[in-house]
């Protein structure tokens, strides 16, 4: 498994950077900054300060006789969203815990931060603060996820191959026929206009570019009403539902209302999408099967760190529950 791959399957766990005092855990999180316009108040906000969040408090928590304080669970319950306040603090306490007992763990094993020079980072806006360092190190010197073998990689592609199928495109051009108001009459008298203009184009391409040129509301007017190739999510659902019933070089019998107006929609051309053969999507099935074994192997590890701790105030009660939202879905 790429280091790359590895990285990114770790950040589907929910360990906060935080440090290991003496006594009691403390936030190692900088504290936010307030970009320009909300100081000033221009983006808008009622105000440029932030409010303090709120402190929660559920009970003790200690992992190995360290506490770990009621703000610093309260401000890590922001990553965790929940039906209630006491969900939250739950899942929070125990992403902490978690941090808390692999941060034990690499120091038990005299695992320190590496210098600058051997930890070199992309060119990007991920950063990572000395505990992940001592994090990922722990995690790459203990984990033995298992090997994945060919015969996965290809049962995985038989069982989903839709997920390796290119989108349909659809080469389509609308005219948007707008009401003068928002009031019923003016929505009907817009259908109307738009009924009577599709009994007089038929399914004819020129005269639907012109017609779009003359009478749509949309900018695409300027362009013979062309949307260009849209595949589905990139129009609203009533008007895509309706443009997949097209055959090709027709024009829709009815006009379709969007929130916009009344739309006439033609289809001018269907590019069908293509499954990808295996041996082009093998590569990214076995990165996917390798991060999910490399996080269940994290998972069971930090399972049997739980067992053996002394844990108070949450529970992590199974290789399930070790991990704060593990997630083996990296499709």
């Amino acid at each position: 498994m790429s280091s790359d791959n590895k990285d990114s399957a770790v950040q589907y766990m929910e360990i906060p950077a935080v440090e290991i005092p003496a006594v009691d855990v403390t936030d190692a999180h900088p504290e936010p900054q307030m970009p320009s316009a909300c100081e000033t108040g221009g983006c808008g906000c009622a105000t440029g300060a932030s409010e303090p969040l709120p402190t929660f408090s559920f009970g003790e928590v200690k992992v190995n006789g360290v506490s770990i304080g009621e703000d610093v669970i309260s401000r890590e319950m922001q990553h965790h969203r929940a039906e209630s306040a006491e969900a939250a603090w739950q899942a929070a306490a125990r992403a902490l815990v978690i941090k808390t007992l692999l941060l034990q763990e690499a120091n038990d094993r005299n695992i320190a931060a590496q210098a600058e020079s051997d930890t070199a980072q992309e060119a990007d806006d991920h950063s990572e603060t000395d505990d992940d360092t001592r994090v990922r190190t722990l995690l790459a010197q203990v984990l033995t996820p298992e090997k994945v073998r060919e015969e996965e990689c290809r049962r995985y592609y038989d069982t989903q191959t839709h997920r390796f199928r290119t989108p349909d495109l659809f080469e389509a051009a609308h005219i948007l026929i707008e009401p003068n108001e928002q009031s019923e009459s003016a929505w009907q008298e817009a259908e109307q206009s738009a009924r009577s203009l599709i009994e007089q184009l038929g399914d004819d391409a020129q005269a639907f570019s012109e017609a779009a040129e003359q009478y749509s509301g949309c900018p695409t007017a300027h362009q013979g009403g062309s949307l260009g190739q849209i595949r589905r999510g990139e129009l609203e659902p009533a008007l895509h539902d309706v443009l997949e019933t097209l055959a090709e070089g027709t024009l829709n019998r009815k006009p379709v209302r969007s929130r916009f107006g009344w739309h006439l929609l033609r289809l001018h051309r269907k590019i069908d999408g293509r499954t990808l053969p295996f041996d082009m999507a093998r590569e990214k099935i076995l990165d996917m099967l390798e991060a999910r074994a490399w996080v269940n192997s994290a998972s069971h590890y930090i399972a049997e760190l739980a067992q053996r701790a002394d844990i108070e105030g949450v529970e992590i009660d199974s290789a399930a529950d070790a991990v704060a939202n593990v997630s083996t879905e990296h499709e």
